[in-house]
């Protein structure tokens, strides 16, 4: 399992640091609401990053650009030129490297500005300069590992066990929600919302609207499961804290939703900024041989607009919900896997705070 955080700092305490990309010390309520480093997380489909362009993102409530090299390499660096601070995201793209439009210094996709074409020769050239993140694409998807401080050492990158299993058929999908990444992890730690959000969807319409639940740990996180009930609806949960979070999930399938076993998602939040999130899913069924071509043709023509429909309903309840609709609620049974990934995300956050302001951890 990951550690909550790998930057260097432990039990007695470092120098004041400030987080990656960011200028002005954070809190662990800002960590909170913008989201944890020292992880992995997904940054975008790798099909808006096309050769040629240079793509804007925010992530974590900072600015990034993303561009490929010649070779197809992405590389993703602070949106920012290392001279006056212009986004390079508006400048050129000249194939290894991007020129800030305001005075033309050229970076690199290390960050090391290569070129200062109005002061050949000064100091500035050949420094790394500019924030450059780690990156991987996989899963038709470019993830980065965001760090919190210069020093943090990122984790091996490893994809969820569903999406390196030659058996497994996959689609992945991309959205954009207004609303905190933490209503996102609320939202999937909340199996029985598919009872009465989605009982009017084509899999989510069987099964008791009542349940009894429990938590079931593992090696790498916990199942969120009901005790009463399985393979009917959305009947149960497992988080994951591997290099990074993520949720996986089964849903069952009618015999007429054609060839292949459960129909299984994997899930992942990324913040955007405190208010946010950029979504990935992931839908997947283990299905080999002809019955595999089938189960493709099948859900680009008939089921992926219903999975819209699902995900929309997921939306359009999240984006609804007030800022501070996590704040004097009042639980009960259903909800033990909300409070415990709240209670991990609230530690986590303090611990990566407490890096920072250089105290012990």
């Amino acid at each position: 399992m990951t550690t909550a955080t790998t930057s260097a700092p432990t039990a007695t305490g470092g120098p004041k640091k400030r987080a990656v990309g960011v200028r002005k010390d954070m809190t662990a309520a800002d960590i909170a609401a913008t989201g944890l480093r020292d992880r992995w997380y997904p940054i975008l489909p790798s099909r808006m990053v096309r050769p040629g362009e240079s793509k804007k993102v925010t992530r974590l409530s900072v600015d990034w650009v993303l561009f490929r090299d010649p070779r197809g390499t992405v590389h993703m660096l602070e949106d920012r030129c290392p001279h006056r601070s212009a986004p390079l995201s508006v400048g050129q793209h000249l194939g290894d490297r991007l020129a800030c439009k305001y005075h033309g210094v050229q970076v690199d996709g290390s960050g090391t500005v290569v070129s200062v074409p109005g002061m050949p020769g000064c100091a500035l050239e050949g420094k790394q300069a500019t924030v450059s993140l780690q990156v991987v694409e996989a899963a038709d998807t470019i993830f980065a590992f965001v760090p919190l401080t210069r020093d943090s050492e990122p984790t091996p990158f490893v994809l969820p066990d569903r999406l390196t299993d030659e058996a497994v058929s996959w689609f992945p999908n991309f959205a954009e929600w207004a609303g905190p990444w933490r209503f996102y992890m609320d939202n999937v730690l909340d199996p029985m919302h598919g009872a009465f959000l989605h009982r009017d969807s084509h899999s989510m319409f069987g099964g008791d609207t009542s349940a009894r639940f429990r938590i079931r740990e593992t090696d790498r996180g916990f199942f969120f499961e009901k005790t009463d009930q399985v393979g009917v609806n959305f009947d149960w949960v497992e988080y994951v804290r591997g290099s990074m979070d993520y949720v996986d999930l089964e849903i069952p399938y009618a015999p007429n939703a054609g060839p292949g076993g459960v129909f299984g998602i994997v899930g992942m939040a990324t913040p955007i900024d405190a208010d946010n999130s950029a979504i990935f899913h992931w839908r997947t069924r283990r299905v080999a041989g002809w019955e595999r071509e089938v189960w493709r043709f099948l859900y680009r023509t008939r089921l992926e607009a219903r999975h819209w429909e699902v995900l929309e309903q997921d939306r359009e309840v999240l984006e609804a919900l007030a800022a501070d609709a996590d704040h004097e609620e009042h639980l009960y049974q259903h909800d033990l896997g909300v409070s415990r990934i709240r209670r991990i995300y609230r530690a986590d956050a303090k611990k990566q705070a407490a890096i920072l302001a250089g105290a012990p951890v």
